[in-house]
């Protein structure tokens, strides 16, 4: 079965096996959510699970829950008089000047981050029935109300930037807390990111973790088919970054990265993945990496078939 070939091999270390069941549960949610709704960004969950996993079971310094949150519906936009406006990033727990904060560059993750949320307990289960409804703040491209963020990134490449200003100020405020961003590669395309990485070397931030998911996948088709990019890590260090390549879905290759020493700039992890890894079947849907649409009775009982393979999966320690 698909599912168990998926995690056939898992290290008995206990970090590592928490990890691989809420990256699994990752890929799960969103794949039945995509079965539902006829459509979804499921590469994307497929490519990020075990870094969105990774992140909030044990890399990120966030505070904690005391019990799952419900989302509040959107108010509409922050003004004077709407007093009841709040930013997403409560589902990251209470903020503090020695907790990490999290920027989501890529908000057409926003459904994996949900179901991160959901698999890490920060966010109720039942949440996910309200995503992209009218009136819902679990928005298909998630915004700053959005669980789980706190700016509004929906135009590539920006989210580096403001993630950056959030460090730099939390630098200046001497607040110990690193800014986590999250980034895919075909944001590296962009001319801001650079300049973002300029702004860094030239300011000597270090208080800035860059996570990359390589997945090799843009809207428009494969990313070196669209503007090349390699070699990557070598551009990173030449514009004063610590970088380095890794397998995005090797727990223990990100979880060792993730401690790699920055000393005056920014650490970036740059995570290969495949963006059909646990739904091998994606492969053959050409053109539909960037978000899968189910258009027949029988591709939607090829993903149900595959669904059931999930099912059938128990986890033991």
């Amino acid at each position: 079965m698909v599912a168990v070939a998926e995690i056939k091999q898992i290290d008995e270390n206990e970090t590592v096996l928490k990890i691989q069941k809420t990256a699994f549960g990752i890929r799960k949610r969103v794949l039945e959510h995509t079965i539902k709704n006829n459509g979804g960004y499921l590469s994307q969950a497929c490519s990020a699970a075990e870094i969105l996993s990774a992140l909030y079971e044990n890399i990120m310094n966030l505070g904690p829950m005391e019990k799952p949150l419900v989302p509040r519906p959107f108010s509409g936009v922050p003004s004077a008089t709407n007093k009841d406006y709040k930013l997403g990033s409560d589902f990251n727990g209470p903020r503090s000047r020695l907790n990490d904060r999290f920027i989501l560059s890529p908000t057409h993750y926003s459904l994996p981050l949900y179901a991160a949320l959901i698999e890490t307990g920060r966010m109720e289960e039942s949440a996910l029935k309200e995503f992209n409804k009218d009136g819902s703040s679990l928005e298909m491209i998630g915004a700053e109300h959005s669980p789980g963020m706190e700016v509004m990134t929906g135009s590539l490449g920006q989210g580096l930037s403001q993630g950056i200003g959030i460090a730099y100020g939390r630098r200046l405020k001497k607040e110990p807390g690193r800014v986590w961003v999250f980034m895919s590669d075909g944001e590296f395309q962009i001319g801001m990111v650079w300049e973002a990485f300029q702004f860094m070397n030239h300011h000597k931030i270090d208080n800035v973790c860059v996570i990359v998911d390589v997945n090799g996948q843009q809207c428009d088709g494969a990313v070196q088919s669209v503007m090349k990019l390699d070699p990557l890590v070598d551009k990173l260090r030449s514009f004063g970054a610590e970088a380095v390549a890794i397998s995005g879905h090797d727990i223990e290759a990100i979880l060792k990265s993730a401690a790699i020493p920055h000393k005056n700039k920014p650490l970036v992890i740059l995570c290969e993945t495949d963006p059909c890894r646990g739904v091998p079947e994606l492969k053959n849907n050409a053109g539909k990496l960037h978000y899968l649409r189910i258009k027949s009775d029988r591709e939607k009982e090829q993903y149900i078939n595959i669904y059931k393979d999930y099912e059938q999966l128990i986890f033991s320690t």
